[in-house]
C-alpha cells in the first residue's frame, strides 16, 4: 500500500482486542497465511509520510483536536464477508454510520479540496475489520464455517453487545508501505 494508513482499534481494555488478535492468528494458520495484524478498522490510507514527516505522534496530537468524541465512535459488526482484495480476503463488515465521521476526518488528510474526503467516505469507503490477508480463493463453505467459529469464540456478527463492536477506541498510524511484517504502529492517540 503506498504511503501511510489511520486505523481504529479497539480500546486496550475491551474484551473484543484479545479475542481479535487470537481470531485473526487462528484464521492466518487456517488458512497457510504468515500475516498476522492488529485487529482494526482502517479509516484511511494513502497518507504521504512528507505530512507527518519526523514527528508523527505530533502530527496525530494535532489531528486529534478534530475527532469527535468517543462516544460518537461506535464500531458495530454487520457480516462476515470474502473479499478480492489481498488485504480484504475475509473481513467483517462494519456499519459505516458509526464510523463515517471519523474516517471523514481522516480522509481529509488525503482529500484536501472541500467536500472530497466526504464524498470520498459516502461513495468509497467500506469500513472492515480483517481477519485474513491472502490471495487464496476462499469457498462459501469455508466461510460458513468461519463464521462459526467466530461466533462461538463470542464475537456477535449482527452487531449486538460488547461482543458485537466497541464504543472508541484508539487511533493509530501505521507505514502501510512498508512489508507487513513491519506494519506497527509510528503515533498513537486515545478517543
Amino acid at each position: 500500500m503506498p504511503g501511510s494508513s489511520l486505523w481504529l482499534l479497539p480500546p486496550p481494555s475491551h474484551p473484543l482486542t484479545p479475542l481479535l488478535t487470537s481470531l485473526i492468528s487462528k484464521t492466518s494458520t487456517r488458512f497457510s497465511s504468515p500475516y498476522t495484524f492488529l485487529p482494526h478498522v482502517t479509516l484511511t490510507s494513502d497518507i504521504p509520510s512528507s505530512i507527518y514527516s519526523s514527528d508523527p505522534q505530533a502530527w496525530l496530537d494535532e489531528l486529534a483536536k478534530r475527532f469527535p468524541p468517543a462516544a460518537e465512535v461506535s464500531v458495530q459488526f454487520e457480516k462476515l464477508e470474502v473479499g478480492n482484495i489481498f488485504v480484504k480476503k475475509i473481513t467483517v463488515r462494519v456499519r459505516k454510520d458509526g464510523v463515517s465521521g471519523l474516517a471523514k476526518i481522516a480522509r481529509e488528510v488525503v482529500e484536501a479540496r472541500a467536500g472530497e474526503a466526504e464524498k470520498w467516505v459516502e461513495e468509497a469507503y467500506l469500513p472492515h475489520l480483517s481477519l485474513l490477508y491472502s490471495a487464496i480463493e476462499v469457498s462459501d463453505d469455508e466461510l460458513s464455517e468461519l463464521g462459526g467459529v467466530v461466533e462461538n469464540a463470542g464475537v456477535d456478527l449482527g452487531g449486538k453487545g460488547e461482543m458485537g463492536g466497541w464504543v472508541g477506541g484508539r487511533v493509530v498510524s501505521v507505514q502501510t508501505d512498508k512489508k507487513i511484517e513491519e506494519w506497527e504502529p509510528i503515533a498513537v492517540k486515545d478517543l
